[in-house]
């Protein structure tokens, strides 16, 4: 009776489990007789629970890796990472080498035209999609910033964006080639995300020049991929100026996976995805500030395209007749000024309000587009004059009024970038469009006068409301250019601010009741 108990603890009849004891090891058949008595023993007849060990999870050691922070970067509520000289440095890169992807296509449409054997028309459709991909970024992933945390977030787009390169480098197919080049520019936002997380990270005293070392990054870019994709197609192979960008693109990967500081989403909480779209135009209808802001964005975008767009046609024709070559060179112009950007923050955004730094760079540009647009016609001064009037207005307003804008409502910081990039880029759109149709019909002087009724509205714009105005008009708060909240002089120590009250406070005590009499 016992051995049919036993048998019937590993639900087996007694003849069965001496012919599978006969099939097994000794050791497996020993085990299995082990078994049998202890579910007797415990008064358990029902079979024993298997000993298997749990499968390892396929993608447990990608989800660790990905998750793996290094501990410098790591976040500490009571230590958070702090914003260093070198942290703005990494930003600034990244933003160079991830907008360069935006603009290398421009100088080697041509050569795309041959390759895959259509028209340059076509062929321009390569730009203009990558385009349009930035502007659907720009409005749809941009807002995802105050919801998800931005280092893996930043991460993620960076790696998809790279990946996704690798077509552009070896695909034969144009439309393969065109589609994967919308989805680029749709991905590649990672400055726009960048951008608000300076202003989150950044001290308040020190915001505009630290956006203004990334601002001057995002600009290098820009003419850093025109100037490398003309010398490389010029004397290679145009997919080379691709390859290069798949290069720097996986550096900038590694070097944000490395040092990037880790910072929480800011709404843990959770957000409706298209409530958040929404609100975008909420704020821009809302908030005084952004709304000014936007409005001077959009008209120095347009200024700042339209004459791009009309110079060439402009240095092309008599009585220069330049060639696309030396035409090219007039974008290193703005190097100076780009990167006098940060040190012109430093010494004076940061110490005024934004306001003031904004009519000053306006009031630069609006007088260089006067002597470009005269002289233009007939000398070669004229534009590079504007060339370099234009691009300090643009550096300059452009930071002073991010500075400004960041400081609203700091937990929708990237839906705030997002209107305020949203109105920019229709800047740039109109300015190319008005600037061409203008030049068309009347030449430089038409297209330059309107640039100067652009920048002449921004000024307006900038005067109608003051840079402690709470309301949509009005110059309430004063006048006064110094910023409110910059420290006026270093606070000295607790102990030592402590020591002089208490030794002022006794002369005092000395004063009123007089000498000792021990000292008499």
């Amino acid at each position: 009776m016992t051995d049919q108990i036993k048998a019937g603890a590993d639900g087996v009849d007694g003849p069965a489990k001496k012919e599978l004891q006969g099939t097994l090891p000794r050791d497996s058949s020993t085990a299995l007789d082990t078994a049998s008595s202890t579910s007797v023993e415990d008064g358990d007849a029902s079979p024993p629970a298997p000993n298997l060990a749990s499968p390892p999870q396929k993608w447990d050691f990608i989800r660790r890796a990905w998750a793996w922070t290094p501990k410098p970067a790591r976040y500490d509520p009571a230590n958070p990472p702090k914003f260093t000289v070198w942290t703005n440095i990494l930003f600034a890169y990244a933003s160079c080498f991830t907008v360069s992807n935006l603009y290398y296509n421009q100088a080697v449409l041509n050569r795309i035209a041959d390759t895959f054997s259509v028209s340059f028309e076509k062929a321009s459709s390569v730009a203009t999609l990558m385009q349009a991909g930035y502007a659907a970024g720009l409005l749809l992933i941009c807002p995802l910033g105050d919801l998800f945390p931005r280092r893996p977030f930043i991460l993620a787009l960076v790696f998809f964006t790279t990946a996704l390169w690798i077509v552009l480098c070896v695909t034969q197919s144009f439309t393969a080639f065109a589609a994967v080049s919308f989805l680029c520019g749709l991905t590649t936002v990672t400055p726009q995300l960048m951008l608000p997380l300076v202003g989150d990270l950044a001290p308040p005293h020190r915001r505009a020049s630290s956006l203004a070392i990334v601002v001057s990054g995002l600009s290098l870019g820009i003419l850093v991929a025109r100037i490398l994709a003309g010398v490389m197609a010029n004397y290679t192979d145009w997919r080379n100026i691709y390859w290069f960008g798949f290069g720097v693109q996986f550096s900038v990967w590694g070097l944000l996976y490395v040092w990037m500081p880790a910072y929480p989403s800011k709404n843990p909480d959770g957000l409706n995805y298209f409530k958040m779209l929404w609100e975008v135009l909420v704020l821009l209808f809302t908030e005084p500030l952004l709304f000014q802001a936007s409005l001077v964005a959009f008209m120095l975008s347009a200024t700042l395209t339209s004459y791009w767009t009309t110079l060439s046609f402009l240095l092309a024709s008599p009585p220069y007749e330049y060639s696309s070559m030396v035409i090219g060179l007039f974008g290193l112009i703005g190097v100076i000024v780009i990167l006098s950007a940060p040190v012109y923050s430093r010494i004076v955004i940061d110490k005024v309000v934004p306001l003031f730094s904004a009519l000053l760079g306006l009031s630069v540009e609006l007088v260089g587009l006067i002597i470009g647009t005269s002289v233009g016609s007939w000398n070669v001064a004229g534009p590079v004059i504007q060339a370099v009037t234009i691009d300090i207005g643009a550096q300059f307003t452009q930071i002073a009024n991010r500075a400004a804008i960041y400081g609203i409502q700091p937990d929708k910081r990237n839906r705030v970038n997002t209107a305020y990039m949203v109105a920019a880029f229709s800047g740039q759109l109109t300015g190319t469009a008005v600037g061409n149709r203008l030049y068309a019909q009347g030449g430089w002087v038409y297209s330059g006068s309107c640039s100067i009724a652009f920048i002449s509205f921004a000024i307006i714009v900038c005067l109608a409301r003051g840079p402690r105005e709470t309301r949509w008009f009005g110059w309430r708060g004063g006048w006064a250019i110094r910023k409110d909240d910059y420290p006026q002089k270093k606070e000295k120590p607790v102990t030592e601010k402590a020591l002089e009250e208490a030794a002022s406070l006794e002369g005092a005590d000395q004063r009123e009741t007089g000498p000792k009499e021990g000292s008499k």
